[in-house]
């Protein structure tokens, strides 16, 4: 009688050391799928980190490449969010001896219109959609708000007639005025507030 009992109590004990490996294979299994879902997540976090790196790489790479005018504006436009490529297509200065105005004044001279017709025509030789950036620079004679008002009246005359006379969407264009803060030469010499008092267009894709 015995014998019988103890071998149903033994039957009952491996059930329970089996249902008891049973389970802990489950929860093996479980953690392992858990632990492969969690590499997956890991490795696709990191590839999009290193997407962001060669991203801000060739970024990098791209405005070492641009003046620094051209680096304002690129940035400028990416945080409006108007740029589909980010790059620079080319940027135009004209100077005092290329567009000139006349003194203390933001009227386009017969000179300057025909430089800008030029523009015009290079940027719609282009036949497709770009954001331009217009940019003001003064020499440093005189107040520095003064001339900050003045280099932004001078490439809101460009603005308004590349969109008048050649229709060129205001909408892709914006102006800025650095006045006398941005001088690409000395302006302890006439030849060099001369390249000073400029306009710089920058046409971004």
């Amino acid at each position: 009688m015995w014998n019988g009992k103890k071998f149903v109590f033994s039957a009952l004990a491996g059930m329970v050391l089996l249902g008891g490996c049973a389970t802990n294979t489950a929860v093996d299994q479980r953690i392992s799928a858990l632990e492969g879902r969690t590499s997956q997540k890991i490795e696709s976090v990191e590839g999009q980190i290193e997407d962001l790196q060669e991203q801000q790489r060739a970024t990098n790479q791209r405005l070492d490449q641009v003046s620094r005018e051209a680096q304002e504006a690129l940035r400028r436009a990416d945080e409006a969010g108007v740029l589909a490529k980010g790059q620079v297509v080319f940027e135009q200065a004209f100077t005092d001896d290329t567009i000139r105005f006349n003194l203390e004044s933001s009227e386009l001279t017969d000179e300057a219109k025909a430089g800008l017709d030029q523009l015009a025509g290079r940027i719609k030789a282009l036949d497709r959609p770009v954001f331009i950036e217009i940019q003001g620079h003064t020499d440093s004679t005189g107040p520095a708000r003064y001339n900050e008002d003045l280099g932004y009246a001078r490439a809101e005359a460009v603005r308004r007639y590349l969109n008048q006379q050649h229709d060129l969407p205001l909408a892709r264009m914006s102006t800025i005025s650095y006045g006398e803060s941005m001088p690409s030469a000395d302006n302890s010499t006439r030849q060099g507030r001369m390249q000073n008092r400029r306009v710089v267009i920058v046409v971004l894709e």
